[in-house]
């Protein structure tokens, strides 16, 4: 029997913010990618904003603090996963608000896997797996080791493996895996799909954060990446090389001069 083939809509992308970025990073990406993938992408950040709700977004306001440690970034990855879970979507796509998100390359490789498989894929940001000190009963310790998907760069899960993690990603299991190993959110995926589930991560290049030099990526790559990102680096601005519509000053992230190459006939492009 043929499976189904996968759609755009089948793709849950959960997008991480805070209410500071609400006007400035979130705002860039509604005017451009999530533009064309609004009705289903999911904005979880910390705070209500009614401009974004009555325009329609799906805003997701979680009680999870404002801030950027561990608890707070868990307990936000805990609301994307039981979002996830009570939609009727195939995948699971997290992203942060500093990613580009290409919707025809995201469906083109999530398209390549068994739609009843148990996938977890992206890309680390070390070059191999990292150890982490799980916390066992009477205080022991034991060490582990493990790959993970980079959250900076976005990563996807089936449906299929979501629903195996649950004993330990569901409502507040999350945050206590977390505290477990004592590593960030994007580590704690990583840890519960290869160490308790013994599902290995799928690496994919197509999936980039601020952490890579940027500038690595070809102008012609550019509409098969499945993310891009920008940010600081080494106290320089790291964003794709793209020559374009807007200049560099006009457009320090890049992300309206490749929405521009791509989709040259929406409204704002020159």
């Amino acid at each position: 029997a043929t499976q189904p083939r996968l759609k755009l809509e089948d793709i849950y992308i959960a997008v991480k913010t805070t209410w500071r970025f609400h006007r400035t990073r979130l705002a860039l990406l509604l005017e451009t990618w999530v533009s064309r993938t609004k009705a289903h992408t999911f904005i979880f950040t910390d705070a209500e904003d009614e401009d974004l709700s009555s325009e329609g977004y799906n805003l997701v306001v979680t009680s999870c603090r404002s801030d950027h440690s561990q608890q707070a970034l868990s307990c936000k990855m805990s609301a994307e996963y039981d979002g996830f879970m009570a939609s009727d979507k195939r995948w699971l796509c997290h992203v942060d608000d500093d990613n580009y998100v290409n919707p025809e390359a995201l469906l083109a490789l999530l398209s390549t896997f068994s739609q009843e498989g148990d996938v977890y894929v992206g890309k680390p940001s070390l070059d191999k797996p990292i150890t982490a000190h799980e916390l066992l009963e009477g205080n022991a310790t034991r060490k582990v080791q493990f790959w993970f998907a980079t959250g900076g760069a976005g990563f996807c899960l089936s449906q299929r493996l979501a629903e195996k993690m649950s004993p330990w990603a569901s409502g507040s299991h999350f945050e206590r895996t977390s505290e477990k190993i004592r590593l960030p959110d994007d580590c704690t995926v990583g840890f519960i799909v290869e160490k308790r589930l013994g599902v290995s991560m799928v690496h994919c290049p197509l999936f980039h954060s601020h952490l890579e030099n940027l500038q690595l990526i070809s102008q012609r790559s550019i509409p098969h990446q499945v993310t891009l990102s920008y940010g600081m680096l080494d106290d320089k601005m790291n964003s794709i090389e793209v020559k374009g519509s807007f200049s560099v000053e006009e457009d320090p992230s890049r992300f309206r001069t490749v929405h521009c190459l791509m989709y040259p006939l929406t409204s704002w492009c020159p």
